[in-house]
């Protein structure tokens, strides 16, 4: 089903703006537990969706907001395609939109890139009720500030997106997943040991007992690769990075004690933060269940030369981010006032100062 409700969407945006109203945008809602507790009138986008074009020679797609992020996968993937930056899903109901200002990426992320990395252009709906467009559908389309990108990982405090072009890349033509035992540090160790050689790695993660590292290549490389690193084929390879750790069903992932993603160099020894940790992108990211507070954790993040988000759990009325510095906190401030002066979209949903 296609629909275009700019129109709609704009109408409700300026009566709201008029009434002093604050909106919160929804599409999916599959990602509704990520960040600060939602306010506002509901703004329902789910509605306007459609692929808009799609062009497989020229690797871009381009479609509405509120288009099933499953319609985009399963039609790259008709073409032999495929989203570089392997966004979750988290539900059936999850939208493009909602990947885009999620601004989450999966497993290949630092193999491929990170979502924004494959942003080349937006259509806005700004506080004021206008509708702006920015970028293309080509790479090198940047003049000035990269707004498009900007509304990656945003969490809509800046506007409702409306349209994304998007780069896609084809699927690798062999994809193989090695397990190898394993400690955490162990594994560290041999992933950052990994890094500065020639090897077709798309993914890697350790448990704690075993380490997870998946190919991706031409056959022939992918197959060397394997002989060389050692380990074991895993069967279900692809159902273990999609399932188990992209949309995290993962023994590890359950329960209710608070879960804390800390992006950190790949380098960087093991947090010491009391509670389990998984780790995933090589070492870069690390998963981590605990019960410190919260204050705790940021500071433990940052010394470490990373930073920190309460991803599930815990108490979402306050600091689920990690604390901005004041001047770039100012900077934010500014970007709001100058995409949403009324400050009506998504109120404090990323830091109650926005």
């Amino acid at each position: 089903m296609n629909a275009d409700q700019s129109q709609q969407l704009q109408e409700q945006v300026v009566a709201a703006a008029a009434d002093g109203r604050q909106l919160d945008i929804q599409g999916g809602n599959s990602k509704r537990f990520l960040g600060r507790t939602p306010q506002g009138d509901p703004l329902a986008v789910s509605e306007h969706r459609g692929i808009l074009s799609y062009e497989p020679k020229e690797l871009v797609i381009t479609a509405r907001s509120g288009t099933p992020l499953r319609e985009i996968v399963l039609t790259l993937a008709e073409n032999g395609q495929m989203l570089p930056f392997d966004p979750p899903h988290f539900g059936p109901t999850a939208t493009i939109g909602g990947a885009i200002a999620s601004g989450l990426s999966g497993p290949r992320r630092p193999y491929s890139g990170s979502a924004r990395d494959f942003v080349l252009g937006a259509r806005v709906l700004n506080g004021r009720g206008e509708i702006l467009k920015f970028g293309g559908e080509v790479m090198k389309n940047v003049a000035g500030y990269d707004v498009s990108r900007l509304m990656t990982g945003a969490m809509g405090t800046l506007g409702v997106l409306l349209d994304v072009s998007l780069k896609v890349l084809p699927i690798p033509a062999k994809e193989t997943t090695l397990v190898i035992n394993s400690t955490t540090d162990e594994a560290l160790k041999q992933f950052n040991a990994w890094s500065g050689k020639p090897i077709p790695i798309s993914a890697a993660a350790c448990d704690g007992e075993r380490a997870y590292v998946r190919l991706s290549g031409a056959a022939t490389s992918v197959d060397a690769a394997a002989v060389a690193l050692g380990g074991e084929i895993l069967e279900g390879g692809d159902t273990f990075w999609r399932e188990k750790m992209l949309e995290q069903q993962h023994a590890f992932f359950q329960g209710d004690q608070a879960l804390w993603r800390i992006s950190l160099p790949p380098s960087s020894p093991s947090t010491g933060l009391p509670g389990k940790c998984l780790i995933d992108w090589g070492g870069a990211l690390r998963w981590v269940r605990t019960d410190q507070d919260p204050a705790a954790v940021f500071r433990t993040a940052a010394g470490l030369g990373g930073h920190a988000t309460r991803f599930r759990g815990g108490d979402r009325q306050g600091d689920v981010y990690q604390p901005l510095s004041e001047a770039a906190m100012a900077i934010h401030q500014r970007l709001k006032r100058a995409f949403d002066p009324q400050a009506i979209f998504n109120p404090g949903r990323m830091y109650g100062e926005l």
